[in-house]
């Protein structure tokens, strides 16, 4: 370590004067008005959704446009962990963590023209709901339920809490976990009543805040830095002033302008840029329930398409206004953002791996004029409360539809509405219905159970992937979820594949990417200037390889088990598959007793009109954000969703946006290539 150490931490690279680093009151006083201003527009969806119905609730009716499903299919991904991660990544590595957002494009078009026609003509709600169908049983089902949830947890619901405890940590000098705590009591206040249509709304408006205050920093940070050329010129000379001897991790990637880099060497290959993140991508934006929830949402499937296009349009822009400011950020500050001598991260950020993750919130906090840094501090509460109530809307919605209906078939539509609330609603719906204890406890228990696991794995994601945020998020993907993107490309264009097939192509998946998981994690990266002692598969297998190789894998096994089984016969998949999306014969479905959502209630089916709750309960039902009607409500009533009919004028409308976003994708790849 040099001499200089004690000297390099607080100082800035470049004669750029910093702002006052501590938050003042009318940085407070902004974001007091933009929670505020959230909190009307979550009460103004609720009161305008229809919450009393399931599919009121976990598909805000069927009822959503374009334009609010865009935005919040941008919201919902770009999470405080995108901001943090994606930030934190570009300034260790470059441009190349941008080809995650632009590969974005093309499987948000493959979800509005091939997956959503398939799952709306199937008339489902959940993901797993859709295996259930296609394959019948339901061991399917329940491990692809027990498997998202698990995903959510380790790599959205972690990652955001510990993001935006850090950024707050950052701005106000607080603790962590207490931090995460805020988050948490913050996350659940508007979600609780309006479901999914509130958390569309409210995603909406953040999105405006998030896009707005992005570029207010961004073009700030650009006029300091001298715009790209200075970037250019500012990042390929940001070297910590403490270094490690005979060592070159101080030193910027001689590539960190290109995003098609070295097959072999480098840190992001161009062939698992290209193929092994379409792997991932596609369970992302194509199978994942929080994100197709929205897409069924539409009430017809050019809206659909129409979100789909608007919200890859947006998610064109991190690449602008999250990936190049943090490279801005490590050539203003790059004895901390870019420190490599374990004792000085550890004095930074309180780890030893590096401290790429404070460059985002170090560039907030230090660049934006008062006020506007509150802001800015609103677009981080923007991200992640979008991202955090995203997260909690779709994991209830499999856990009541997947899992609770399974155990209690039998469960009444109002029961599975209660079931459905957020943890902090339980209490207060105790006195309102008779229900039984069972319809409490699971969901209590469930919600909890994933906030405190996902707390507890923090310190495992401040080591992880040499600290850097975005890649511990997309290496654990890469591990778990190429078996469930092979499963769905095979369920939707392979009609041979069958139930036994799929379970074990699953199976073998799982078994393969946790040795690969429990590996990545029992041993520790080296620190700068360490030997490796990790073995090859680690070192010499980048895990978008690893992800390719995975969905081969699991594919093969789910052919060849399928070829030596009995096929599912025709007349179990209409509507099911690419092919058969258009059929109008009946289908049978495989289950002995299907569990789809269009069956009436059996307690209410026949059940007679109910005299007037009493004024008292109706108080409390609306509070509650339900009503006090009683009858089943159809999930597909009133949508056009299933009938995958369009009007011709709207779909020539949405396939020339579809060319003209590959369009201009295919040219930024190109440029930046």
């Amino acid at each position: 370590m040099s001499a200089d150490t004690q000297e390099s931490i607080p100082g800035v690279a470049m004669a750029t004067p910093p702002g006052p680093a501590a938050m003042e009151t009318a940085d407070i006083v902004v974001v007091v008005i933009y929670l505020l201003l959230v909190m009307v527009v979550g009460v103004w969806a609720s009161m305008k959704a229809n919450s009393s119905t399931v599919g009121g609730y976990f598909l805000a009716g069927r009822s959503m446009t374009w334009w609010p499903i865009g935005a919040s299919l941008m919201s919902s991904n770009i999470g405080s962990g995108a901001f943090i991660g994606l930030a934190g990544t570009a300034a260790a590595g470059g441009l190349a963590v941008g080809g995650f957002e632009l590969n974005a494009s093309w499987v948000l078009v493959a979800l509005g023209w091939i997956f959503i026609p398939v799952y709306a003509a199937a008339g489902v709600v959940t993901m797993p709901e859709y295996l259930a169908k296609r394959f019948g049983g339901c061991r399917i089902q329940m491990y692809m339920s027990i498997l998202s949830l698990v995903l959510y947890i380790f790599t959205k619901l972690a990652t955001d809490f510990f993001s935006g405890a850090l950024f707050i940590k950052v701005s106000f000098g607080w603790n962590l976990y207490l931090s995460t705590a805020i988050l948490l009591l913050l996350s659940c206040v508007y979600t609780m009543a309006g479901g999914l249509s509130a958390v569309i709304y409210t995603d909406a408006f953040q999105t405006v805040v998030m896009v707005g205050g992005a570029f207010t920093l961004m073009f700030i940070a650009f006029s300091k830095v001298g715009w790209y050329e200075g970037l250019t010129e500012a990042y390929m000379s940001s070297v910590p002033a403490a270094t490690v001897t005979n060592t070159t991790c101080h030193l910027p990637r001689a590539d960190a302008f290109h995003m098609l880099r070295d097959p072999v060497s480098s840190d992001l290959p161009w062939p698992g840029l290209i193929f092994g993140l379409t792997i991932i991508a596609t369970w992302v934006w194509c199978t994942d329930q929080v994100i197709v929830q929205r897409s069924l949402a539409a009430r017809s499937l050019s809206h659909a398409k129409g979100g789909s296009v608007f919200g890859a349009y947006l998610k064109i822009l991190p690449m602008f206004f999250i990936v190049m400011p943090g490279m801005i950020s490590r050539a203003f500050f790059p004895d901390e953002v870019a420190c490599v001598d374990p004792a000085v991260c550890l004095r930074v950020c309180g780890t030893p791996v590096g401290c790429s993750n404070i460059a985002y919130p170090k560039l907030v906090v230090e660049l934006m004029p008062v006020g506007v840094r509150g802001l800015m501090l609103a677009v981080i509460f923007a991200s992640l409360l979008s991202s955090l109530t995203s997260i909690f809307n779709s994991s209830s919605t499999i856990f009541t539809l997947d899992l609770y209906w399974q155990a209690r078939p039998a469960a009444s539509e109002l029961e599975l509405m209660i079931v459905g609330r957020q943890v902090s609603l339980d209490c207060a719906l105790v006195p309102c219905f008779r229900v039984p204890h069972c319809a409490r406890r699971p969901r209590r228990v469930f919600i909890l159970l994933m906030v405190v696991i996902s707390i507890l794995w923090i310190p495992i994601i401040q080591s992880a992937n040499s600290g850097k945020l975005f890649e511990y998020a997309q290496s654990v993907v890469s591990f778990l979820a190429p078996p469930i993107t092979a499963v769905f490309i095979l369920a939707i264009f392979w009609p041979r594949t069958n139930e036994q097939g799929a379970f074990w192509g699953l199976m073998v998946g799982l078994v393969v990417g946790l040795i690969r998981m429990v590996l990545e994690f029992y041993h520790e990266v080296p620190v700068c200037g360490q030997p490796d002692p990790r073995p090859s598969l680690l070192t010499r297998v980048h895990y978008l390889y690893f992800a390719i190789f995975l969905m081969v894998l699991s594919g093969l096994v789910m052919i060849v088990v399928s070829l030596a089984t009995p096929a599912i016969p025709a007349e179990h998949l209409h509507r099911l598959t690419w092919w058969s999306r258009h059929s109008t014969s009946p289908r049978v479905d495989l289950n002995a007793e299907p569990t789809t959502r269009e069956r009436p209630d059996p307690d209410l089916a026949d059940a007679p009109e109910l005299p007037p709750a009493p004024l008292w309960r109706r108080t409390v039902l609306r509070l509650c954000g339900m009503s006090s009607a009683t009858r089943a409500v159809p999930v597909a009533c009133g949508s056009k969703l299933n009938s995958l009919k369009e009007a011709p004028l709207w779909r020539n409308v949405c396939n020339v946006n579809a060319l003209l976003l590959l369009t201009v994708n295919v040219f930024l790849w190109g440029y930046y290539a």
